[in-house]
């Protein structure tokens, strides 16, 4: 497996990994293992590099959504205030559609379904980590299964609600955890430990009425896409 430390990127090398821009939207191919926001251990974080995606305009862009930190693909920001409030409430309505890739250990029974399990905080003084809860919120995610290999199975995800971890959890709970997944998976934190193997590959936003959903893709990263080589793909770009 190869490594991912957090990448310490240069303000150019993020604006070649600007996948789509208009005036209102910024979509980022995010690397994996760069957190969105500052943490308590410091570090490189995307919000050091937001400045550089101004492209003239008075105020760097905000974050329309979340991304955790070793999770790769495309992520949404929003230009100036009005248009990260309407990008919120597209997100926040299950308007935009989203789609990730993910390696499991194991793998469904079926090639495709639905995992319907509500989800909690596992704890208030840790409120990020979540648990399967019969009176959490709601929490629904399709799966599809791309691909089967050697006790692997490379999955279509696409959550049809919002929940922190959700993917993560849905899959560990059906006895299919996400590759490289130390927190609700069987993965170690040791540096022999894979990274998460999971995407988000694509994304489609009706952000203007009169006009069809502006939709981009990300390239799996080099680890996933080292992975997917056994299911004879390729680079699976």
């Amino acid at each position: 497996m190869i490594a991912v430390p957090t990448p310490a990127l240069t303000d150019a090398e993020i604006l070649t990994r600007l996948l789509y821009r208009d005036g209102l939207m910024l979509i980022l191919d995010k690397p994996a293992g760069l957190p969105v926001h500052a943490g308590p251990k410091g570090g490189p974080v995307l919000d050091h590099h937001l400045d550089a995606l101004r492209f003239g305009l008075p105020h760097p862009p905000a974050l329309a959504h979340r991304l955790d930190k070793d999770t790769s693909g495309c992520l949404v920001l929003g230009r100036h205030r009005k248009a990260t409030a309407t990008l919120g409430e597209l997100f926040a309505s299950g308007l935009v559609t989203k789609t990730y890739w993910a390696v499991v250990e194991g793998g469904p029974a079926e090639d495709a379904g639905r995992i319907d399990l509500p989800l909690a905080k596992r704890s208030a003084q840790r409120g990020w980590w979540m648990k399967v809860d019969p009176a959490g919120q709601p929490a629904q995610s399709e799966f599809r299964v791309l691909g089967r290999a050697e006790g692997l199975a490379w999955l279509e995800l696409r959550p049809l609600t919002g929940r922190t971890h959700q993917l993560r959890l849905h899959c560990s709970a059906s006895g299919f955890p996400i590759l490289g997944d130390a927190i609700y998976g069987t993965a170690g934190r040791g540096p022999e430990a894979p990274p998460l193997h999971l995407h988000a590959r694509a994304v489609s936003v009706p952000l203007y009425p009169k006009k069809p959903p502006v939709t981009a893709e990300a390239p799996p990263p080099p680890h996933l896409a080292e992975t997917l080589r056994r299911f004879g793909t390729g680079t699976a770009a």
